[in-house]
């Protein structure tokens, strides 16, 4: 099963101090202090679908390649996130990572992907990806095979730096 054929039961939001307490990086990057979080938070602005306002959402970076400039993100609430719902109508949006922004692209990962990408992460982050398996409800053993599944329900973005294509087309060029 895949996170386009199964739906997952959303988490309940969060409300009172724990919202509060979950906005508070929002307002850490807005006051200049996103280097805080190292490389595993990045601030994202997207649009709303219905509103047409500027949104802002902080998410893990599951994984980061600095060479072409991408962030992979996931969908801990899965599809039916706003963030995600809002990339898939526009997927062309701002993030900031450190004090940088970037102008970037969403790529919305296949179920394989996310085997791959999920598995990876359960391997450097153990105790954080069955934290965040067991938030989605969905069940893990400590297995390779069962992150993967998980992998494949859970939503991941790949963002992609216009800057990325750049660098990456200017290492490419040849001269004469």
């Amino acid at each position: 099963m895949t996170h386009r054929d199964t739906p997952l039961r959303r988490p309940q939001l969060p409300t009172g101090w724990r919202r509060l307490a979950i906005r508070l990086p929002i307002l850490f990057f807005r006051a200049g202090l996103g280097p805080l979080f190292g490389k595993r938070l990045l601030l994202l602005h997207h649009t709303g679908r219905v509103s047409g306002l500027d949104r802002m959402v902080v998410l893990e970076v599951v994984s980061y390649n600095p060479g072409g400039a991408s962030w992979t993100v996931a969908s801990g609430f899965g599809p039916n996130a706003d963030w995600y719902r809002n990339l898939r109508a526009r997927p062309k949006t701002l993030i900031q990572f450190g004090n940088r922004p970037h102008a970037v692209t969403a790529h919305f990962l296949t179920p394989e992907e996310g085997a791959e990408i999920m598995l990876d992460y359960a391997r450097r982050h153990p105790r954080t990806a069955r934290r965040l398996c067991a938030f989605m409800e969905l069940p893990v053993d400590g297995s390779e095979s069962s992150y993967q599944e998980a992998g494949r329900a859970i939503p991941f973005v790949r963002l992609d730096s216009a800057d990325g294509d750049r660098r990456a087309r200017a290492r490419t060029r040849v001269t004469p």
